[in-house]
Protein backbone atom coordinates (compact mmCIF):
# COMPACT_ATOMS: atom_id res chain seq x y z
CA UNK A 1 0.00 0.00 0.00
CA UNK A 2 1.57 3.78 -0.83
CA UNK A 3 1.73 6.38 1.88
CA UNK A 4 -1.62 8.30 3.07
CA UNK A 5 -1.74 11.79 1.21
CA UNK A 6 -0.27 14.44 4.06
CA UNK A 7 -0.95 17.64 5.11
CA UNK A 8 2.78 18.69 4.56
CA UNK A 9 1.47 17.64 0.74
CA UNK A 10 -0.55 20.73 0.44
CA UNK A 11 2.46 22.80 0.61
CA UNK A 12 1.31 26.28 -0.09
CA UNK A 13 -2.49 27.26 0.11
CA UNK A 14 -4.22 29.69 -2.19
CA UNK A 15 -3.19 33.26 0.34
CA UNK A 16 -6.44 34.82 -0.11
CA UNK A 17 -10.47 34.25 -0.86
CA UNK A 18 -11.90 36.23 -4.13
CA UNK A 19 -13.23 38.92 -3.16
CA UNK A 20 -17.09 39.20 -4.02
CA UNK A 21 -16.90 41.19 -7.08
CA UNK A 22 -17.69 40.89 -10.91
CA UNK A 23 -17.14 36.31 -11.84
CA UNK A 24 -13.81 35.77 -10.78
CA UNK A 25 -12.16 32.36 -11.49
CA UNK A 26 -11.43 29.73 -8.77
CA UNK A 27 -8.05 29.56 -7.56
CA UNK A 28 -6.85 26.42 -6.66
CA UNK A 29 -3.55 25.52 -4.88
CA UNK A 30 -0.27 24.84 -5.80
CA UNK A 31 -0.42 21.24 -7.36
CA UNK A 32 -3.84 20.83 -7.87
CA UNK A 33 -6.11 21.14 -10.32
CA UNK A 34 -10.09 21.02 -11.23
CA UNK A 35 -11.63 18.66 -13.94
CA UNK A 36 -15.04 19.09 -14.39
CA UNK A 37 -16.64 15.94 -14.23
CA UNK A 38 -20.51 17.65 -14.58
CA UNK A 39 -22.13 20.85 -15.77
CA UNK A 40 -25.56 22.56 -15.04
CA UNK A 41 -26.30 22.34 -18.14
CA UNK A 42 -25.76 18.48 -18.78
CA UNK A 43 -28.70 16.84 -20.32
CA UNK A 44 -30.29 13.33 -18.07
CA UNK A 45 -30.16 10.57 -19.94
CA UNK A 46 -34.26 9.76 -18.86
CA UNK A 47 -35.73 13.52 -18.71
CA UNK A 48 -39.25 14.16 -17.73
CA UNK A 49 -41.32 16.95 -17.62
CA UNK A 50 -39.18 19.53 -15.60
CA UNK A 51 -36.52 17.24 -14.69
CA UNK A 52 -34.49 17.31 -17.83
CA UNK A 53 -30.87 18.63 -16.76
CA UNK A 54 -28.23 17.96 -14.12
CA UNK A 55 -28.71 21.66 -12.79
CA UNK A 56 -31.57 23.01 -13.34
CA UNK A 57 -34.87 22.71 -13.49
CA UNK A 58 -36.96 23.63 -16.91
CA UNK A 59 -40.04 25.20 -14.72
CA UNK A 60 -39.29 28.97 -15.76
CA UNK A 61 -43.29 29.05 -16.97
CA UNK A 62 -43.90 27.78 -13.55
CA UNK A 63 -41.95 30.52 -11.66
CA UNK A 64 -43.27 34.57 -11.61
CA UNK A 65 -40.13 35.45 -12.50
CA UNK A 66 -39.49 33.56 -15.38
CA UNK A 67 -36.41 32.02 -14.50
CA UNK A 68 -35.75 28.12 -14.48
CA UNK A 69 -34.80 27.08 -10.60
CA UNK A 70 -31.17 26.23 -10.33
CA UNK A 71 -31.31 22.95 -8.43
CA UNK A 72 -28.52 23.06 -5.89
CA UNK A 73 -26.68 19.67 -6.59
CA UNK A 74 -25.00 18.41 -3.07
CA UNK A 75 -23.19 15.64 -0.74
CA UNK A 76 -21.24 13.90 -3.91
CA UNK A 77 -21.18 9.89 -2.93
CA UNK A 78 -18.91 8.06 -5.07
CA UNK A 79 -19.17 4.58 -5.66
CA UNK A 80 -17.88 1.81 -7.00
CA UNK A 81 -19.73 -1.31 -8.34
CA UNK A 82 -18.96 -4.49 -9.18
CA UNK A 83 -21.50 -5.34 -11.53
CA UNK A 84 -23.35 -2.77 -13.48
CA UNK A 85 -26.45 -1.39 -11.55
CA UNK A 86 -28.70 -0.67 -14.53
CA UNK A 87 -30.88 2.10 -15.27
CA UNK A 88 -33.22 3.20 -17.46
CA UNK A 89 -32.22 1.88 -21.29
CA UNK A 90 -32.21 -1.92 -21.10
CA UNK A 91 -29.50 -3.96 -22.29
CA UNK A 92 -26.93 -0.52 -21.47
CA UNK A 93 -23.66 -0.63 -20.07
CA UNK A 94 -23.39 1.71 -17.34
CA UNK A 95 -19.77 0.91 -16.13
CA UNK A 96 -18.74 0.58 -12.73
CA UNK A 97 -17.91 4.11 -11.20
CA UNK A 98 -20.60 6.23 -10.40
CA UNK A 99 -21.23 10.08 -9.06
CA UNK A 100 -24.59 10.54 -6.73
CA UNK A 101 -26.03 13.67 -5.95
CA UNK A 102 -28.92 15.06 -4.37
CA UNK A 103 -30.39 18.05 -5.46
CA UNK A 104 -31.96 20.66 -2.66
CA UNK A 105 -34.37 22.47 -4.74
CA UNK A 106 -35.59 24.70 -1.60
CA UNK A 107 -39.40 24.38 -1.85
CA UNK A 108 -41.91 27.59 -0.15
CA UNK A 109 -42.78 26.23 3.45
CA UNK A 110 -46.58 27.18 2.19
CA UNK A 111 -46.13 25.41 -1.00
CA UNK A 112 -47.48 21.62 -1.67
CA UNK A 113 -45.17 20.90 -4.52
CA UNK A 114 -42.16 19.58 -4.24
CA UNK A 115 -39.53 19.51 -6.81
CA UNK A 116 -35.56 17.51 -5.28
CA UNK A 117 -34.28 15.12 -6.87
CA UNK A 118 -31.86 12.33 -7.29
CA UNK A 119 -29.18 12.31 -9.87
CA UNK A 120 -26.51 9.56 -10.50
CA UNK A 121 -23.60 10.51 -12.80
CA UNK A 122 -21.66 7.64 -15.11
CA UNK A 123 -18.23 8.09 -14.67
CA UNK A 124 -17.26 5.59 -17.03
CA UNK A 125 -19.64 6.87 -19.71
CA UNK A 126 -17.98 8.84 -22.35
CA UNK A 127 -21.22 9.69 -24.54
CA UNK A 128 -23.93 12.50 -23.20
CA UNK A 129 -26.71 10.54 -23.61
CA UNK A 130 -26.26 8.26 -20.97
CA UNK A 131 -24.05 10.48 -18.74
CA UNK A 132 -26.28 11.58 -16.39
CA UNK A 133 -29.20 9.34 -15.04
CA UNK A 134 -32.23 10.88 -13.35
CA UNK A 135 -33.16 8.29 -10.36
CA UNK A 136 -36.55 9.68 -9.16
CA UNK A 137 -39.55 7.47 -9.93
CA UNK A 138 -41.89 10.80 -11.06
CA UNK A 139 -46.08 11.02 -11.65
CA UNK A 140 -47.34 11.43 -15.06
CA UNK A 141 -47.40 14.92 -14.74
CA UNK A 142 -43.31 15.03 -13.44
CA UNK A 143 -43.67 18.01 -11.87
CA UNK A 144 -43.66 16.30 -8.39
CA UNK A 145 -40.73 14.18 -7.26
CA UNK A 146 -42.45 13.52 -4.16
CA UNK A 147 -38.99 14.93 -1.99
CA UNK A 148 -37.86 18.46 -1.47
CA UNK A 149 -34.78 19.74 -0.33
CA UNK A 150 -32.27 16.89 -0.61
CA UNK A 151 -28.99 17.84 0.74
CA UNK A 152 -27.13 14.44 2.41
CA UNK A 153 -25.95 11.15 0.49
CA UNK A 154 -24.36 8.08 1.28
CA UNK A 155 -24.77 4.72 0.86
CA UNK A 156 -25.83 1.98 3.30
CA UNK A 157 -24.25 -1.22 2.42
CA UNK A 158 -26.10 -3.24 4.79
CA UNK A 159 -29.58 -1.99 2.94
CA UNK A 160 -28.16 -1.82 -0.66
CA UNK A 161 -29.83 1.45 -0.61
CA UNK A 162 -28.67 5.18 -1.54
CA UNK A 163 -29.86 7.15 1.64
CA UNK A 164 -30.92 10.68 0.97
CA UNK A 165 -31.65 13.72 3.34
CA UNK A 166 -34.12 16.48 2.88
CA UNK A 167 -32.80 19.47 4.59
CA UNK A 168 -36.75 20.72 5.36
CA UNK A 169 -36.93 21.03 8.82
CA UNK A 170 -40.30 19.26 10.07
CA UNK A 171 -40.96 18.14 6.23
CA UNK A 172 -37.47 16.71 6.32
CA UNK A 173 -36.53 13.48 6.84
CA UNK A 174 -34.31 10.26 5.33
CA UNK A 175 -35.31 8.57 2.35
CA UNK A 176 -33.54 5.31 0.68
CA UNK A 177 -33.68 3.87 -2.72
CA UNK A 178 -32.10 0.68 -4.27
CA UNK A 179 -28.80 1.15 -6.07
CA UNK A 180 -29.70 -1.75 -8.18
CA UNK A 181 -32.34 -1.18 -10.83
CA UNK A 182 -34.46 -4.56 -11.87
CA UNK A 183 -35.49 -3.19 -14.75
CA UNK A 184 -35.86 -0.08 -16.73
CA UNK A 185 -38.56 1.65 -14.34
CA UNK A 186 -36.54 3.41 -11.22
CA UNK A 187 -36.51 1.83 -7.87
CA UNK A 188 -39.28 3.19 -5.77
CA UNK A 189 -38.26 5.72 -2.80
CA UNK A 190 -39.40 4.43 0.80
CA UNK A 191 -39.11 7.21 3.62
CA UNK A 192 -38.35 6.07 7.03
CA UNK A 193 -40.23 9.21 9.30
CA UNK A 194 -41.61 6.31 11.39
CA UNK A 195 -38.57 5.28 12.45
CA UNK A 196 -35.70 7.89 12.35
CA UNK A 197 -38.50 10.90 12.22
CA UNK A 198 -39.53 14.11 10.27
CA UNK A 199 -36.63 17.10 10.75
CA UNK A 200 -33.85 19.21 8.96
CA UNK A 201 -31.83 16.31 8.15
CA UNK A 202 -28.40 17.13 6.35
CA UNK A 203 -25.32 14.56 6.72
CA UNK A 204 -25.66 10.41 7.07
CA UNK A 205 -22.75 7.98 7.46
CA UNK A 206 -22.71 4.61 8.47
CA UNK A 207 -20.89 2.87 10.78
CA UNK A 208 -19.89 -0.71 11.14
CA UNK A 209 -22.32 -2.02 12.73
CA UNK A 210 -25.10 -0.63 10.54
CA UNK A 211 -25.81 2.28 13.21
CA UNK A 212 -26.00 5.75 10.99
CA UNK A 213 -24.72 9.16 12.13
CA UNK A 214 -27.58 11.57 11.01
CA UNK A 215 -27.12 15.77 11.48
CA UNK A 216 -29.40 18.02 11.57
CA UNK A 217 -29.43 21.62 10.35
CA UNK A 218 -32.29 24.20 11.40
CA UNK A 219 -31.48 27.71 12.07
CA UNK A 220 -32.48 29.45 15.65
CA UNK A 221 -34.19 32.88 16.96
CA UNK A 222 -31.97 35.88 17.17
CA UNK A 223 -31.26 36.20 20.60
CA UNK A 224 -29.48 39.79 20.65
CA UNK A 225 -29.91 42.41 17.78
CA UNK A 226 -26.40 41.56 16.40
CA UNK A 227 -28.00 38.41 14.69
CA UNK A 228 -26.33 35.88 17.18
CA UNK A 229 -28.90 32.84 16.85
CA UNK A 230 -29.69 29.86 19.77
CA UNK A 231 -28.74 26.69 18.80
CA UNK A 232 -31.46 24.63 17.35
CA UNK A 233 -30.10 21.72 15.71
CA UNK A 234 -29.06 18.09 16.82
CA UNK A 235 -26.66 15.38 16.23
CA UNK A 236 -28.55 12.06 16.02
CA UNK A 237 -27.98 8.50 16.09
CA UNK A 238 -30.37 5.61 14.42
CA UNK A 239 -29.29 1.82 15.89
CA UNK A 240 -31.46 -0.22 13.91
CA UNK A 241 -32.86 -3.36 15.42
CA UNK A 242 -30.97 -5.60 12.91
CA UNK A 243 -28.53 -4.09 10.16
CA UNK A 244 -30.48 -4.01 7.22
CA UNK A 245 -33.68 -3.08 8.12
CA UNK A 246 -34.06 0.60 8.56
CA UNK A 247 -38.01 0.24 10.06
CA UNK A 248 -37.21 -0.76 13.39
CA UNK A 249 -35.37 0.93 16.06
CA UNK A 250 -34.03 3.30 18.13
CA UNK A 251 -33.52 6.83 17.65
CA UNK A 252 -30.94 8.42 19.63
CA UNK A 253 -29.69 12.06 20.24
CA UNK A 254 -26.38 13.19 21.37
CA UNK A 255 -26.31 14.91 25.21
CA UNK A 256 -23.46 16.97 26.17
CA UNK A 257 -22.72 17.61 29.86
CA UNK A 258 -21.03 20.78 31.11
CA UNK A 259 -19.35 20.21 34.63
CA UNK A 260 -22.33 17.42 35.51
CA UNK A 261 -25.29 19.16 34.03
CA UNK A 262 -26.64 18.36 30.37
CA UNK A 263 -26.95 21.35 27.95
CA UNK A 264 -30.23 21.31 26.78
CA UNK A 265 -32.40 23.69 25.24
CA UNK A 266 -34.28 26.16 26.59
CA UNK A 267 -37.80 28.09 25.61
CA UNK A 268 -38.96 31.79 26.89
CA UNK A 269 -41.91 29.55 28.47
CA UNK A 270 -41.30 28.79 30.87
CA UNK A 271 -37.45 29.12 31.15
CA UNK A 272 -36.96 32.55 30.62
CA UNK A 273 -35.69 34.80 28.18
CA UNK A 274 -32.20 34.85 30.26
CA UNK A 275 -32.14 31.23 30.17
CA UNK A 276 -32.40 31.23 26.00
CA UNK A 277 -30.37 33.70 25.29
CA UNK A 278 -27.56 31.57 27.48
CA UNK A 279 -27.63 28.64 25.13
CA UNK A 280 -26.07 30.91 22.61
CA UNK A 281 -23.94 32.94 24.97
CA UNK A 282 -23.70 31.49 27.97
CA UNK A 283 -20.62 28.97 29.70
CA UNK A 284 -22.30 25.74 28.55
CA UNK A 285 -21.32 26.82 24.97
CA UNK A 286 -18.02 28.30 25.62
CA UNK A 287 -17.08 25.45 27.46
CA UNK A 288 -18.32 22.97 24.25
CA UNK A 289 -16.20 24.92 22.37
CA UNK A 290 -13.15 25.50 24.59
CA UNK A 291 -10.96 23.04 22.97
CA UNK A 292 -11.42 20.50 26.38
CA UNK A 293 -13.13 17.26 26.47
CA UNK A 294 -16.74 17.22 27.96
CA UNK A 295 -18.72 14.27 28.62
CA UNK A 296 -21.38 12.87 26.12
CA UNK A 297 -23.45 10.15 25.53
CA UNK A 298 -26.21 8.86 23.70
CA UNK A 299 -30.09 8.90 24.88
CA UNK A 300 -32.63 7.50 23.30
CA UNK A 301 -35.85 9.68 22.15
CA UNK A 302 -37.63 7.26 20.18
CA UNK A 303 -37.71 3.52 19.97
CA UNK A 304 -40.13 1.83 17.38
CA UNK A 305 -40.12 -1.30 19.73
CA UNK A 306 -42.47 1.16 22.55
CA UNK A 307 -42.97 4.29 20.22
CA UNK A 308 -44.35 2.84 17.20
CA UNK A 309 -43.70 3.44 13.76
CA UNK A 310 -46.21 6.45 13.29
CA UNK A 311 -44.18 9.87 11.73
CA UNK A 312 -42.69 12.45 14.39
CA UNK A 313 -40.89 15.02 14.90
CA UNK A 314 -37.43 14.52 15.73
CA UNK A 315 -36.59 17.78 16.93
CA UNK A 316 -39.12 18.12 19.05
CA UNK A 317 -38.53 15.13 20.48
CA UNK A 318 -34.75 16.17 20.87
CA UNK A 319 -35.87 19.18 22.89
CA UNK A 320 -38.74 17.02 25.03
CA UNK A 321 -36.55 14.00 25.57
CA UNK A 322 -38.71 11.77 23.85
CA UNK A 323 -42.17 11.42 21.95
CA UNK A 324 -45.49 12.28 23.75
CA UNK A 325 -46.29 10.09 27.08
CA UNK A 326 -42.89 8.66 27.01
CA UNK A 327 -40.95 11.84 27.10
CA UNK A 328 -38.29 12.01 29.98
CA UNK A 329 -36.68 15.06 30.36
CA UNK A 330 -33.47 13.11 31.47
CA UNK A 331 -33.27 12.43 27.72
CA UNK A 332 -33.20 16.03 26.42
CA UNK A 333 -30.30 16.50 23.36
CA UNK A 334 -27.46 19.05 23.12
CA UNK A 335 -28.17 21.63 20.68
CA UNK A 336 -25.61 23.16 18.33
CA UNK A 337 -24.51 25.55 16.00
CA UNK A 338 -25.93 24.65 12.69
CA UNK A 339 -24.10 20.99 12.15
CA UNK A 340 -24.48 20.36 9.07
CA UNK A 341 -22.12 17.36 8.27
CA UNK A 342 -20.09 14.85 10.29
CA UNK A 343 -17.14 12.02 8.93
CA UNK A 344 -15.55 9.00 10.75
CA UNK A 345 -12.08 9.39 11.43
CA UNK A 346 -10.30 6.84 9.09
CA UNK A 347 -8.43 4.17 11.14
CA UNK A 348 -10.50 4.54 14.11
CA UNK A 349 -12.52 1.76 13.75
CA UNK A 350 -15.51 3.97 13.95
CA UNK A 351 -14.89 5.19 17.46
CA UNK A 352 -14.14 8.54 16.61
CA UNK A 353 -16.41 11.21 14.27
CA UNK A 354 -16.04 14.92 13.33
CA UNK A 355 -19.10 17.65 12.99
CA UNK A 356 -18.79 20.77 11.00
CA UNK A 357 -20.84 23.49 12.58
CA UNK A 358 -21.70 26.47 10.51
CA UNK A 359 -22.56 29.04 13.08
CA UNK A 360 -24.67 32.39 12.38
CA UNK A 361 -23.26 32.98 8.42
CA UNK A 362 -23.02 36.68 9.52
CA UNK A 363 -19.96 39.48 10.35
CA UNK A 364 -22.22 41.09 13.28
CA UNK A 365 -22.65 37.98 14.80
CA UNK A 366 -19.27 36.71 15.00
CA UNK A 367 -18.24 40.15 16.50
CA UNK A 368 -20.73 39.96 18.97
CA UNK A 369 -19.06 40.07 22.20
CA UNK A 370 -18.42 36.53 23.54
CA UNK A 371 -20.13 34.92 20.02
CA UNK A 372 -16.83 33.82 17.97
CA UNK A 373 -15.49 31.62 21.25
CA UNK A 374 -18.80 30.16 21.19
CA UNK A 375 -19.33 28.81 17.22
CA UNK A 376 -20.50 31.97 15.78
CA UNK A 377 -18.33 31.80 13.05
CA UNK A 378 -18.60 28.07 12.71
CA UNK A 379 -16.46 25.21 14.40
CA UNK A 380 -15.37 21.39 13.88
CA UNK A 381 -16.01 19.04 17.17
CA UNK A 382 -14.74 15.88 17.08
CA UNK A 383 -16.97 12.98 19.31
CA UNK A 384 -14.78 9.83 20.75
CA UNK A 385 -15.89 6.71 22.17
CA UNK A 386 -14.45 3.72 23.31
CA UNK A 387 -15.46 1.33 20.87
CA UNK A 388 -17.74 1.70 17.85
CA UNK A 389 -21.64 1.61 18.72
CA UNK A 390 -20.56 2.88 22.78
CA UNK A 391 -23.10 4.89 24.35
CA UNK A 392 -20.79 7.25 25.67
CA UNK A 393 -17.69 9.26 25.39
CA UNK A 394 -16.17 12.80 25.07
CA UNK A 395 -16.74 15.79 22.59
CA UNK A 396 -14.10 18.49 22.17
CA UNK A 397 -14.01 21.56 19.68
CA UNK A 398 -10.91 21.01 17.18
CA UNK A 399 -11.36 23.99 15.04
CA UNK A 400 -13.46 26.99 16.33
CA UNK A 401 -13.82 29.36 12.95
CA UNK A 402 -13.08 33.43 12.63
CA UNK A 403 -13.41 35.76 9.57
CA UNK A 404 -11.09 33.97 7.84
CA UNK A 405 -12.18 30.59 8.41
CA UNK A 406 -15.98 30.36 8.56
CA UNK A 407 -19.58 28.30 8.17
CA UNK A 408 -18.41 25.02 7.68
CA UNK A 409 -20.57 23.17 5.91
CA UNK A 410 -19.30 19.76 4.34
CA UNK A 411 -16.22 17.68 5.20
CA UNK A 412 -13.98 15.15 4.17
CA UNK A 413 -10.76 13.25 5.24
CA UNK A 414 -7.32 13.21 3.38
CA UNK A 415 -5.90 10.84 6.02
CA UNK A 416 -6.47 10.35 9.90
CA UNK A 417 -4.94 14.19 10.65
CA UNK A 418 -6.02 16.08 7.40
CA UNK A 419 -9.41 17.60 7.13
CA UNK A 420 -11.17 19.16 3.95
CA UNK A 421 -13.78 21.53 5.50
CA UNK A 422 -15.97 23.36 2.74
CA UNK A 423 -17.63 26.83 3.73
CA UNK A 424 -21.09 28.16 3.02
CA UNK A 425 -21.34 32.05 4.33
CA UNK A 426 -24.24 32.80 2.43
CA UNK A 427 -24.73 36.18 0.41
CA UNK A 428 -25.09 37.91 3.58
CA UNK A 429 -21.61 37.21 4.80
CA UNK A 430 -19.66 37.36 1.22
CA UNK A 431 -21.35 40.89 1.22
CA UNK A 432 -20.46 42.02 4.78
CA UNK A 433 -16.78 40.41 4.82
CA UNK A 434 -16.25 40.81 1.02
CA UNK A 435 -15.36 37.22 0.55
CA UNK A 436 -16.48 34.20 -1.37
CA UNK A 437 -16.57 30.64 0.09
CA UNK A 438 -13.18 28.63 0.57
CA UNK A 439 -12.01 24.75 0.57
CA UNK A 440 -9.69 24.74 3.40
CA UNK A 441 -7.02 21.75 4.92
CA UNK A 442 -6.76 21.51 8.50
CA UNK A 443 -4.33 19.37 10.31
CA UNK A 444 -6.27 18.31 13.28
CA UNK A 445 -3.26 17.09 15.33
CA UNK A 446 -2.74 20.86 15.94
CA UNK A 447 -4.16 22.56 18.67
CA UNK A 448 -6.89 24.89 18.94
CA UNK A 449 -5.13 27.91 19.34
CA UNK A 450 -2.82 26.89 16.17
CA UNK A 451 -5.22 25.39 13.99
CA UNK A 452 -6.35 28.08 12.12
CA UNK A 453 -2.58 29.55 11.63
CA UNK A 454 -1.86 26.74 9.74
CA UNK A 455 -4.57 25.66 7.74
CA UNK A 456 -4.26 25.91 3.93
CA UNK A 457 -6.45 27.11 1.33
CA UNK A 458 -7.16 24.70 -1.17
CA UNK A 459 -9.52 26.61 -3.59
CA UNK A 460 -10.77 30.20 -3.08
CA UNK A 461 -14.05 29.45 -4.87
CA UNK A 462 -14.18 31.80 -7.46
CA UNK A 463 -18.65 32.95 -8.66
CA UNK A 464 -19.69 32.28 -11.96
CA UNK A 465 -21.33 34.52 -14.31
CA UNK A 466 -24.77 32.45 -13.15
CA UNK A 467 -24.67 33.37 -9.79
CA UNK A 468 -23.15 37.27 -10.49
CA UNK A 469 -26.23 37.67 -12.91
CA UNK A 470 -28.32 36.66 -10.15
CA UNK A 471 -26.66 38.82 -7.35
CA UNK A 472 -27.31 41.20 -9.62
CA UNK A 473 -31.24 40.78 -9.68
CA UNK A 474 -31.50 40.28 -6.09
CA UNK A 475 -30.19 43.93 -5.30
CA UNK A 476 -31.22 45.92 -3.91
CA UNK A 477 -34.51 44.33 -2.62
CA UNK A 478 -37.57 43.45 -3.64
CA UNK A 479 -35.66 40.14 -5.50
CA UNK A 480 -35.68 40.13 -9.25
CA UNK A 481 -35.24 36.33 -9.24
CA UNK A 482 -36.04 33.27 -6.91
CA UNK A 483 -32.57 31.82 -7.27
CA UNK A 484 -29.65 32.18 -4.84
CA UNK A 485 -27.12 34.54 -6.18
CA UNK A 486 -24.72 32.48 -3.53
CA UNK A 487 -22.17 30.47 -5.16
CA UNK A 488 -21.33 27.65 -2.24
CA UNK A 489 -18.37 25.37 -2.45
CA UNK A 490 -20.13 21.99 -1.55
CA UNK A 491 -19.99 17.98 -1.00
CA UNK A 492 -16.27 17.63 -0.86
CA UNK A 493 -16.23 13.95 -0.79
CA UNK A 494 -12.90 11.38 -0.46
CA UNK A 495 -13.76 7.92 -1.37
CA UNK A 496 -12.36 4.86 -2.90
CA UNK A 497 -15.98 4.06 -3.69
CA UNK A 498 -16.76 0.95 -1.60
CA UNK A 499 -19.87 -0.68 -1.51
CA UNK A 500 -18.86 -3.66 0.54
CA UNK A 501 -19.56 -3.56 4.74
CA UNK A 502 -15.76 -3.31 5.42
CA UNK A 503 -15.20 -0.76 3.00
CA UNK A 504 -17.33 1.76 4.80
CA UNK A 505 -16.02 5.60 4.24
CA UNK A 506 -14.31 6.10 7.72
CA UNK A 507 -12.44 1.87 7.63
CA UNK A 508 -10.06 2.49 5.85
CA UNK A 509 -6.83 5.61 5.47
CA UNK A 510 -6.93 6.93 2.29
CA UNK A 511 -4.41 6.00 0.18
CA UNK A 512 -2.68 7.42 -3.49
CA UNK A 513 -4.04 6.55 -6.70
CA UNK A 514 -1.96 3.64 -8.09
CA UNK A 515 -3.24 1.37 -5.34
CA UNK A 516 -5.76 -1.82 -5.12
CA UNK A 517 -8.51 1.01 -5.85
CA UNK A 518 -7.54 4.50 -5.88
CA UNK A 519 -9.15 7.08 -3.73
CA UNK A 520 -10.78 10.29 -5.81
CA UNK A 521 -11.82 13.47 -4.73
CA UNK A 522 -14.93 15.50 -5.77
CA UNK A 523 -16.18 18.74 -4.95
CA UNK A 524 -19.22 21.22 -6.45
CA UNK A 525 -19.62 24.95 -6.99
CA UNK A 526 -23.31 25.39 -6.49
CA UNK A 527 -25.87 27.57 -7.09
CA UNK A 528 -24.44 29.27 -10.18
CA UNK A 529 -23.74 27.25 -13.14
CA UNK A 530 -23.69 24.01 -10.61
CA UNK A 531 -20.74 22.32 -11.95
CA UNK A 532 -19.05 19.22 -9.95
CA UNK A 533 -15.47 18.72 -9.92
CA UNK A 534 -13.00 16.03 -9.37
CA UNK A 535 -9.88 17.36 -7.41
CA UNK A 536 -6.43 16.51 -9.24
CA UNK A 537 -3.02 16.56 -8.81
CA UNK A 538 -1.05 18.29 -11.11
CA UNK A 539 2.36 16.54 -9.89
CA UNK A 540 3.34 13.04 -9.04
CA UNK A 541 4.47 13.47 -5.50
CA UNK A 542 0.61 14.80 -4.61
CA UNK A 543 -0.46 10.60 -5.60
CA UNK A 544 -3.59 11.60 -6.22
Amino acid sequence: MLAAVAVAQIISGVPNANPRSGSPANVVANGFALQRVVNGNDTLENPAGIFSRYGYLDDSTLQTDGFPTKTEPDQNTYLVTRRNPGGPTAGYDYGHRFLIQGHEVFTPSNATFNRAYFTRVNLDVSDPAHRVTLLNPLPADATDSGVRSIDGSTFDPFTGQLLFTAEAGNLGGVFGQALKWSGTTAPPVANYDGSMGKAGYEGIHNDKLGNLIIIEDVGGANVNTDGVKQPNSFVYRFKPAHAGDLTQGKLQVLQVSVNGTPVVFHTTVPDGAAAVTADALGEPIRALHSGSPQQAKWVTIHDTAVDGTAAFDANAAAKAGGVGANANPANKGTPLKRPENAKFVPGSDFRSFVVAETGDTSKTAGDSAGAAERGAWGALLRVDLPKAGADAGTVRALVVGDQAHASFDNVAFLDERTVLLSEDRGETLHQQANALDSLWSFDISKPLDKINADAKRLIAQGRDPESTSDSTLREPPPAKTHNDGDNEVTGIHVSDGSTSPSGILGSELPFNAGGRSPWRIFVTGQHGANITYEIVATKKKHGW
